[in-house]
């Protein structure tokens, strides 16, 4: 294997497993600090997606997915107050929503590769951060799951607040994917300036 892929292995292993720990503390009442780790996901695969290909950018993925199914089964062995540290629920919802949206970060990006510099990772990033919230949260925390964890329905996910103290009624579990979707796309954006970085010192794989 490559150096710079194992470095990209490393980075997205890193990511996965720090976002894993930090999603446990709050920012607030909308946010994790691993709301702030997680996006950075979408920039290893993009570099590594920049630099050798889509191919190698799906075995960073992997990789990637095989360290978060690790980190939920240990999470699930870890007992707090109101039962395992991870549910079944959030474990499914975390390795599915990553699991797809990075393949299709991977997929849209090398359909714009040949774009503009910043067209492949940006609309990448954005459709891949919509694909993720969207299952995460849906997964999670909806009613139509339940039936994934019965043992574990998180209610209070679903009653009914003003989106963000002040905005129209919903669910709060819609409020926390909004105010984390936002997050992911700042990010996407900043990562623009470190990913521009990257891509003029390293010599590409494939243009």
């Amino acid at each position: 294997m490559k150096p710079r892929l194992i470095l990209g292995v490393i980075a997205m292993a890193t990511i996965v497993v720090a976002s894993n720990i930090l999603v446990q503390f709050l920012l607030g009442d909308w946010l994790t600090w691993g709301a702030f780790t997680y996006p950075l996901a979408f920039l290893v695969t993009d570099l590594m997606n920049r630099t050798y290909g889509a191919k190698q950018a799906r075995k960073v993925v992997l990789a990637g997915f095989v360290v978060g199914v690790v980190c939920s089964l240990i999470g699930t062995q870890i007992m707090l107050e109101f039962g395992p540290a991870v549910s079944l629920r959030i474990a499914l919802a975390s390795g599915s929503a990553f699991l797809l949206a990075q393949m299709t970060d991977v997929l849209v990006f090398d359909h714009l590769r040949n774009r503009g510099w910043w067209k492949a990772p940006l609309v990448s990033s954005f459709i891949g951060s919509t694909l993720d919230t969207v299952l995460f949260f849906s997964i999670a925390f909806a009613g139509a799951f339940i039936f994934l964890d019965p043992s574990q329905p998180n209610g209070w996910a679903r009653e009914v607040f003003p989106m963000f103290g002040i905005g129209p009624a919903a669910p709060l579990w819609v409020s926390l994917a909004v105010a984390d979707f936002a997050v992911k796309m700042s990010l996407a954006l900043v990562a623009l300036g470190p990913y521009r970085i990257a891509i003029s010192r390293i010599t590409p794989a494939r243009a």
